[in-house]
């Protein structure tokens, strides 16, 4: 008779034997655990990218209400979450291990009612200065660290096997709470939801009246729910415990550098793009309502990376992450090739549109195709770097330094957000239009193209994946 699998050992909501490479443990026992927490997770990352990228929608609306800021002011605006953002997630990227999971997940998630209910009231008053909303603007920052932390605490639940899928739907469905807070922004905006308690509209030019308030008001009780599931429904594992010291182990690892390169090429521009589709296209195409369509591009990109996650766990992560690189120079040349030119050239807004879905579509099957790598990279050096661990122990430090790459690259990557808006601005403002920020990306995107070629896709490559 084969031997029963033990009952799980756990304290509270603390998991004190976790083994999820063991095949029956997980088939009895881990895979219905994981998938609570899993689910767990999404919504509280959806509401983190709503939070943090809501400036990019309420930056393009605040001319409307009265506040004379110029184009390189309101790029800034749409800029600092994500430079923000990025900052806190190198903090975040550490702290799983140290609070839990559990904890960190609820706490991190709560503190995204400061800048939703700080952006709420301070549209409402037209004596809000600029430093004020920039400060709000970081603030919602808050948002983006909470990726870091969300990633690596799921990392920990998953076998190799599955963790591609598993980071993909936790991250893709995550980063749909950006198309979700541009599609869901504009319509809450123009009606009363809250009653007398919303606070007074404003009004527009045309005499019509807007409540831009409720972009920040509409999240708070979604928030208030999210983090009471984090409380009473996830986990912590016992064995996912480190300090600080032992997880910075990473910063010597050639790979992990690397892959902030190429992570910072894919999600870095995901993120990067979402935060200035807005204001671009209100831009380039006045004459255009980029509320209208801004959310696709966000939403083409998270779903691809929910539903693409199996393509790397199939294929290699390495050699999907080096076309995706390919697909993106043309994605990017057909971007420019379509913009405005000059002497009356007013260009093309189908070309332009089809051309930038094309690139979030890339951006998301990169995001997913990135992570899956790192869990397959560590696991060939770690036994290389590391030849006198013994089995049980080499493990934990690959699924230990695993999950800490994971986060640490998407810190890094997250900068994204505040260079890419930034570019445009200072491209415009330097040379009247958003070109030479797009070709300075297109060629980053012929670099990370070669690295992936010559480290891990290419059949002699020293890290096959």
């Amino acid at each position: 008779m084969a031997n029963a699998t033990p009952p799980m050992a756990q304290q509270g909501h603390t998991l004190i034997d976790w083994r999820p490479e063991d095949p029956q443990f997980w088939a009895q026992k881990g895979r219905a655990v994981a998938t609570r927490n899993l689910w767990i997770s999404i919504p509280n990352l959806l509401l983190a990218f709503s939070v943090w990228m809501v400036w990019s929608v309420v930056v393009a609306r605040l001319p409307a209400i009265g506040f004379d800021f110029d184009t390189n002011q309101l790029f800034w605006l749409a800029a600092m979450p994500g430079l923000s953002g990025a900052t806190l997630r190198i903090f975040y990227s550490f702290v799983i291990p140290i609070f839990g999971g559990r904890l960190w997940t609820t706490l991190s998630s709560l503190s995204l009612l400061l800048p939703a209910l700080g952006a709420g009231f301070a549209v409402q008053n037209p004596d809000t200065s600029y430093t004020w909303f920039l400060i709000l603007a970081v603030l919602c920052g808050f948002g983006g660290g909470n990726f870091a932390s969300s990633m690596a605490n799921i990392a920990y639940f998953y076998p190799k096997a599955t963790k591609g899928n598993a980071l993909a739907l936790n991250a893709g469905l995550g980063n749909l709470g950006v198309s979700v807070m541009q599609f869901l922004v504009p319509i809450v905006i123009t009606t009363g939801v809250f009653g007398a308690i919303g606070g007074e509209p404003q009004g527009l030019e045309n005499g019509s009246q807007l409540w831009l308030q409720n972009a920040g008001f509409i999240w708070v009780p979604f928030i208030l729910i999210s983090a009471i599931l984090a409380w009473f429904g996830m986990n912590d594992i016992a064995d996912a415990k480190a300090s600080v010291g032992e997880q910075m182990s990473i910063l010597g690892r050639f790979h992990n550098w690397v892959m902030c390169l190429l992570y910072t090429g894919t999600f870095g521009s995901f993120i990067g793009y979402s935060a200035g589709f807005p204001l671009l296209i209100r831009t380039q195409f006045p004459e255009v309502n980029a509320l209208s369509y801004a959310f696709l591009g966000p939403l083409v990109g998270a779903l691809s990376r929910a539903a693409t996650g199996w393509v790397s766990d199939r294929f290699g992560g390495g050699r999907v992450t080096f076309w995706v690189f390919v697909g993106m120079i043309a994605a990017v040349y057909g971007v420019i090739f379509f913009l405005p030119g000059a002497e009356g050239d007013t260009g093309s807004f189908q070309g332009f549109f089809i051309s930038f879905m094309a690139l979030f579509f890339l951006t998301g099957v990169g995001n997913a195709s990135t992570f899956q790598m790192i869990p397959s990279i560590m696991k060939q050096e770690i036994p290389r770097l590391l030849p006198q661990l013994d089995a049980t122990t080499r493990q934990r430090t690959i699924e230990r330094e695993s999950a800490a790459i994971v986060a640490f690259t998407s810190a890094i990557a997250a900068y994204g957000a505040f260079f890419i808006p930034k570019a445009y601005g200072t491209s415009i403002s330097m040379t009247g239009g958003p070109n030479a920020a797009l070709w300075g990306f297109l060629g980053f995107y012929v670099l990370c193209a070669v690295v992936t070629w010559i480290f891990y896709s290419r059949k002699s490559a020293p890290v096959a994946c």
